[in-house]
């Protein structure tokens, strides 16, 4: 199946290199080209692609309020957004994670981790480059009151044990198959186990069930280091 491309770019040459290294893959297709985020989520509601490469600094409406408007429409919940910005700051991350966004890479990335960032996103799987990570938790590390959850919260309690504990593993970074060879089961059953997750927890895709696991209290970040 042909994973659908939308590009939002305020920079039409760099959206033309985009469509020339996408359109070369046989799996993927650029189907819209927006120049800013009002265009974007126009485009998106026109063509409902299965990811949105959403860059944040556009002129009018940015990057993260369309990932936002995108993401709140129920009417587009199968198209996930991928953001693919010059400024990986713990800001915006934390915001395009909260948005709905399923992955942020800097545009430094090579062309292969852009074409697998684009399938891993188009498939439900959460994307963080270890710099947008680290500002992610990071951002979590700066809260106000980190002590403020000590317990799970009632929107966990519909969660099993091994659902806490596989998405508490994913919290820390750990891939599929990282939690698979730890607890000694197949890539597959923790896969089903995050999807049951999400669902239950009303997450969109595996970064906002990490953002829920810290949020709750499910799992704290470790201090900084001295």
């Amino acid at each position: 199946m042909t994973i659908r491309v939308l590009l939002a770019d305020d920079q039409a040459l760099l959206r033309a290199t985009f469509r020339i290294l996408i359109d070369s893959c046989d799996d993927l297709e650029v189907v819209a080209e927006a120049a800013d985020g009002a265009e974007a989520i126009e485009l998106t509601r026109t063509h409902q692609p299965d990811v949105v490469v959403m860059d944040i600094r556009m002129p009018g409406t940015d990057g993260l309020t369309a990932t936002a408007t995108i993401c709140a429409d129920p009417e587009l919940a199968a198209t996930h957004v991928l953001i693919l910005t010059t400024f990986e700051i713990d800001e915006y991350v934390a915001r395009a994670v909260r948005a709905g966004a399923g992955g942020f890479l800097g545009k430094d990335v090579s062309t292969d981790e852009l074409l697998a960032g684009i399938r891993t996103v188009a498939s439900g799987d959460a994307l963080l480059s270890p710099v947008a990570t680290r500002a992610l938790i990071s951002r979590f590390l700066v809260s106000p009151d980190p002590e403020a959850h000590l317990a799970p919260p009632e929107q966990l309690s519909a969660l099993t044990t091994r659902e806490r504990e596989v998405m508490a593993l994913a919290a820390h970074g750990k891939s599929n198959q990282d939690i698979a060879e730890e607890l000694f089961v197949s890539h597959l059953t923790i896969r089903t186990h995050i999807q049951r997750a999400m669902m239950k927890l009303s997450a969109r895709d595996r970064a906002q069930l990490v953002v829920i696991a810290y949020q709750s209290g499910l799992v704290k970040p470790a201090p900084p280091q001295a």
